[in-house]
């Protein structure tokens, strides 16, 4: 009997795990009110599994790096990339312990009840045990719980979605703030080398002046402007350098490097067209950026769980199957004052429940919950307009940086010519010292300004491709 009846669980549990797979095709959640049978789980999904971190100290410590291989460095081994990885990564455990729910469950109990005195009959006689040993299996599989199940494992691959959205946003965030402070980075080098210039024409002027001031050509007066504008510019120099060595610290953080670390980032300034229209790039912003894609995965997280709020409404609908074997003693053996049939035996049943008053209290969480969809779908209209306003104002950003490229370069070219004029001016004596201190003052304003609306415009490059939600890891203009 015993045998019989574990041969019978084993293949109703079988059964059940076989039988659970065939059912598992979504159905659309019944209206309330509307009478459903079965609670059936949507097809699981691929399984895309994110990819394992890479540990930074696996990496070596380059001694170059371009604009590109910086951003795939940073990428590997920034820790914030490291953590969306991670999350994302649990994500996708939760999807398959949601799927886990649809299929039987066992679950095993032992334990012993002790009555006060012996039973007895009426007579006298000995009726039972007084210590009984029982041990249950129990198989467990709900077969309609109002949907419950469904929209609890949709919502888990929903979440997985946007955890991989939002491994997206911050893999943008970074290059964002990787190409921002590498262009920081060539910048203040051409700002040192600007700077370095600098101190050397104000060094040979200080040298003329001098020995015109020697020979008695020129007066004191001149020297000592020109001692002082050339102090004036070593200092320069000093932040110059000190704004180049902060940069490039701040970049070997954020590609988890030693701060000290002598990288060589290799790169230079450079205009290149820019040849997308403002239909183009708004067109690609909403197709592309991962913010919208999670606000659109929160708006179905949300009605998940005025869904999962609604099963209330439905009956609940459950199996058991059940094995018991009893004992006067530890072993379950039985014992004399026990029957074949009650020494071990085995039930099977369903369970339905339904409670369908409750003064209302489900009726107003569901439209709590269903309130709660509309205010995620207005944030997420107000995440389209937030990213029109970012792709237009990335736009006009670099268009006016562009411009200011072309007005730069014509400064510095004026401004060159200026300085040697005032210089040969000032050797042949028919100009003065002053003279050529503004004209080395003025070339150098216009060395930065062209060093800044370089800077400015790929900057400019780099936010609109991230306000576009692309990954352009070199910073081409061509893409």
């Amino acid at each position: 009997m015993c045998t019989k009846a574990l041969r019978h669980a084993v293949a109703l549990s079988l059964a059940l795990c076989l039988a659970g797979p065939a059912l598992a095709q979504e159905q659309a959640p019944a209206p309330v009110g509307t009478p459903a049978l079965v609670e059936t789980p949507a097809p699981a999904p691929a399984k895309t599994v994110a990819p394992a971190p890479v540990a930074p100290t696996a990496l070596p410590v380059p001694s170059t790096l371009d604009l590109k291989q910086s951003v795939e460095r940073g990428l590997a081994a920034n820790p914030t990339i490291v953590g969306a990885r991670a999350q994302l990564l649990g994500s996708d455990y939760m999807v398959n312990s949601s799927m886990a729910d649809f299929f039987p469950t066992a679950k095993g109990t032992y334990g012993f009840s002790r009555y006060g005195e012996k039973p007895k009959t009426t007579t006298g006689a000995v009726a039972g045990d007084q210590t009984t040993w029982t041990g249950n299996l129990n198989i467990h599989q709900p077969i309609f719980v109002g949907f419950k199940l469904l929209n609890t494992h949709q919502k888990a691959v929903l979440t997985k979605e946007q955890n991989d959205a939002n491994l997206t946003q911050a893999e943008l965030s970074l290059i964002s703030a990787i190409q921002t402070n590498f262009l920081a980075h060539l910048k203040a080098r051409m700002d040192v080398k600007s700077a370095q210039d600098s101190v050397e024409r104000l060094q040979s002027q200080l040298k003329v002046t001098q020995a015109f001031f020697d020979v008695g050509l020129k007066p004191k007066l001149d020297v000592l402007q020109a001692e002082v504008d050339l102090a004036t510019a070593e200092q320069n120099l000093l932040i110059a350098k000190n704004s180049h060595d902060t940069t490039r610290a701040k970049l070997n953080s954020l590609l988890n490097l030693p701060l000290e670390a002598p990288i060589d980032y290799a790169g230079e300034l450079v205009y290149a067209p820019f040849g997308l229209d403002l239909n183009e790039c708004l067109s690609r912003a909403y197709k592309n950026r991962p913010d919208i894609l999670m606000g659109i995965k929160s708006v179905h997280i949300a009605e998940k769980d005025a869904g999962i709020t609604a099963s209330d409404f439905y009956p609940q609908v459950t199996a058991d199957m059940d094995f018991y074997r009893k004992g006067d003693g530890p072993g379950l053996s039985g014992s004399p004052n026990m029957s074949d049939t009650s020494k071990s035996f085995w039930t099977i049943g369903a369970n339905a429940s339904w409670t369908f008053f409750q003064w209302g209290s489900t009726f107003y969480k569901y439209k709590s919950a269903d309130e709660t969809v509309n205010k995620v779908r207005a944030a997420l209209e107000n995440t389209r307009l937030g990213a029109g306003y970012e792709v237009k104002q990335g736009l006009l950003s670099q268009r006016a940086a562009a411009d200011r490229i072309g007005v730069a370069k014509k400064s510095v070219e004026a401004a060159r010519e200026a300085y040697r004029m005032a210089l040969a001016r000032y050797q042949a004596q028919v100009g003065t010292n002053t003279d050529v201190l503004i004209a080395q003052s003025t070339l150098s304003t216009s060395e930065a300004q062209l060093s800044q609306a370089l800077s400015d415009y790929q900057t400019a490059i780099s936010n609109l491709y991230v306000s576009m939600g692309e990954k352009n890891l070199e910073l081409s203009t061509l893409k």
